[in-house]
């Protein structure tokens, strides 16, 4: 580690949804700056206008807030290397491009979309570099003078790279250790762009080094655009300050066989992305972690361990942990099966392990979505603490708790009436009586009473259990049927009991 001070960028293009392993590159990012007490820069790179999409800006800051990973700098943050959105740093680039123009690094392509679509139809494997370049429309194949005139006349044209022929390339990643590169294999990348605008390359080179980035975390499917991003910074002069570069492993389908997609999920019934994301042109709306009922301490908690771990069988983080636990050396080189069913395990277990106080305001979301009125905060707590164990999503708190605020709608009557007899509904009325004359008792009393009184009348308690809980609830769920009556008081125990013999007898 260098003496510099740490810091890392997330650079997202405001193109759509925003996947799961975007936001793994957020967390592995967010970690290693707070370990290293350095910061974490969010960078919009818009420069590709014909993909921008209305909100997606909106959704991804929407999507950091939710996932409590805050930017130390960013376009709403504000900071020193302002601005944070690249379509307002267009000015900032062609002195760079034009830079590596003269030092004959790079050169002025006129090609037209048209004649380039030719060659890739007529020329198998066509590229744009060292073997077909000298034959195309650029800087390289004509004089200066008639390049001159057609950039005097005004003629649309790009600025590519001039890859080296032959060359071998290499940097030391953080993850996968020495990696080398053949220039050959690399075409000459568009740098700026018709319309002024840069290409992703050239740009994330120019604001990295602009910003002082120390470490760039990307996805492993970044690593062929590596020779391009290596050779800018050794052409502009700034090798010595170019970051450490770490290339993440993939998230890989269930079977192991590719890239985590959009698509399986939609195939697999299961979301890929953070949050819903409704695109407006085609009216398709993406399903979400957190609309399905996901906590982020636990979307960022599966995440995390989709590539890393911390040498040990604990799976369980808090955010404060990741932070002073965390370590790049950790991080596999291999991508990592994404287990949907492992993933609500992780929900799960945050439910769990979550006090009352941290699940209300999403439990009180959901059951009043449901139409489910709470007119009492400690109740509630005292309800979310009973039943978070049963919960492994959110939405799952409206079958496991509705039934203390409201009567059962409806009873698993299958359960009940095939077994039922005169002489259970005599014991239930027998203990409505019981519960009459009785002050509200705790769940231990109240069960020491209900099986005694099931001795008294010749019955195995057993048999009456599944009955009673129905009778509060409305069918097999709950935690212990006791501790429910408790709950709800003798008052409300009878109303149910009486309410739920009138069904159990028609």
């Amino acid at each position: 580690m260098s003496d510099k001070k740490v810091r890392v960028r997330f650079a997202p293009s405001p193109t759509g949804g925003l996947h799961l392993g975007g936001v793994r590159t957020v967390l592995f990012n967010y970690l290693f700056a707070k370990k290293h007490k350095g910061d974490f820069v969010l960078r919009i790179e818009d420069t590709d206008q014909s993909r921008y999409v209305k909100g997606a800006e909106e959704y991804i800051l929407e999507c950091l807030e939710w996932c409590g990973l805050t930017p130390d700098e960013g376009p709403v943050a504000g900071g020193h290397y302002a601005p944070y959105r690249q379509s307002e740093r267009k000015s900032i680039y062609r002195e760079y491009a034009e830079r590596l123009v003269g030092q004959g690094h790079a050169y002025y392509a006129f090609d037209t979309p048209e004649e380039l679509e030719r060659n890739r139809r007529e020329i198998p494997n066509f590229q744009y570099g060292h073997a077909y370049r000298d034959t195309l429309r650029n800087s390289l194949s004509m004089p200066l003078h008639q390049v001159q005139q057609l950039i005097d006349a005004g003629e649309p044209h790009v600025i590519r790279i001039k890859m080296p022929d032959n060359e071998h390339i290499h940097f030391e990643d953080m993850i996968r250790g020495h990696v080398s590169f053949d220039t050959s294999q690399s075409d000459d990348k568009v740098l700026l762009k018709a319309d002024g605008m840069p290409t992703y390359h050239l740009a994330v080179v120019v604001d990295d080094y602009l910003m002082k980035i120390t470490h760039a975390f990307r996805g492993e499917e970044w690593l062929p655009s590596a020779p391009v991003h290596l050779l800018l910074w050794e052409y502009l002069g700034w090798k010595a300050d170019m970051p450490q570069w770490a290339h993440l492993p993939l998230i890989l389908k269930p079977d192991g066989h590719g890239k985590l997609s959009k698509r399986d999920g939609a195939r697999l019934g299961f979301p890929v992305y953070a949050m819903n994301w409704f695109d407006e042109k085609t009216g398709d709306l993406t399903p979400g972690f957190r609309e399905l009922g996901f906590l982020p301490e636990a979307f960022l908690n599966l995440l995390v361990m989709l590539g890393w771990n911390d040498g040990t069988d604990n799976e369980i983080f808090t955010l404060g942990e990741l932070i002073e636990k965390f370590s790049i050396e950790r991080v596999n080189k291999a991508g990592a099966k994404f287990d949907f069913e492992k993933a609500k395990w992780f929900n799960a277990e945050w439910i769990k392990r979550s006090e009352g106080g941290r699940l209300k305001p999403d439990v009180l979301k959901v059951l009043r979505e449901k139409g489910v009125q709470v007119k009492d905060d400690d109740y509630l707590l005292t309800v979310i603490n009973l039943v978070k164990e049963r919960c492994m999503l959110l939405p799952d708190f409206y079958q496991q708790s509705s039934y203390f605020f409201e009567q059962p709608k409806e009873y698993d009557l299958n359960a009940v009436k095939p077994k039922w007899t005169d002489a259970k509904t005599a014991f239930f009325i027998s203990f409505t009586g019981l519960l009459a004359n009785t002050e509200d008792v705790l769940a231990v009393d109240l069960e020491q009473a209900f099986k005694t009184l099931a001795e008294e009348n010749g019955i195995k308690a057993g048999e009456l259990m599944l009955p009673f809980r129905i009778m509060l609830v409305g069918g097999k769920y709950g935690p212990h049927v006791f501790d429910i009556a408790a709950l709800l008081g003798k008052k409300e125990t009878i109303s149910r009991i009486e309410k739920a013999l009138a069904e159990f007898t028609r």
